[in-house]
């Protein structure tokens, strides 16, 4: 089984010593979504939910997670982000709303926890945003599809959507 590295010889958590590693560039990607009724969807798809534009708002909010990320994450180490980008996609086939995330960096730890803190709050914006139409709305299949750089290397998820 694989050491955890959050927790120090004798099972106290701490924040991991960072300071011997390389500076390399990393990025992430992680993806998630919110299934929602077709009716609860089109009033995303033509503009005309209460609170606005749902996924410009939620864009935005996932910017502002990623960056506030070790400010959530108890140990996760504050990052000098160069790049944050979220798709947002309505899919009629879920039904809902698709959420990719992708965050890169120059440092000496990865940006896996900004990958998903960026999913994560921007699929709890979208439910804000909608929560007065529906809300039995479900938030899922947070992961992370893509690490890389580091001394683990790369690593990518299996290519499968939820149903």
């Amino acid at each position: 089984m694989p050491k955890l590295t959050h927790f120090d010889g004798d099972g106290r958590a701490h924040m991991v010593d960072v300071s011997d590693k390389a500076v390399t560039d990393r990025i992430a990607t992680a993806e998630g979504y919110v299934k929602m009724s077709l009716q609860t969807l089109d009033l995303v798809e033509q503009g005309t939910a209460r609170k606005g534009d749902v996924l410009g708002v939620a864009r935005l909010a996932g910017i502002m997670g990623a960056k506030r990320c070790s400010d959530l994450i108890p140990l996760c180490h504050p990052l000098p982000i160069t790049k944050v980008s979220l798709d947002l996609v309505p899919d009629r086939t879920l039904p809902g709303v698709r959420i990719s995330a992708t965050v890169k960096t120059s440092g000496q730890t990865g940006v896996e926890m900004e990958a998903l803190t960026a999913v994560s709050t921007a699929a709890l914006t979208v439910y804000d945003m909608l929560k007065a139409a529906e809300k039995s709305m479900e938030i899922g299949g947070i992961r992370v599809t893509l690490k890389d750089g580091g001394k683990s290397g790369r690593y990518e998820a299996a290519l499968d959507t939820p149903k």
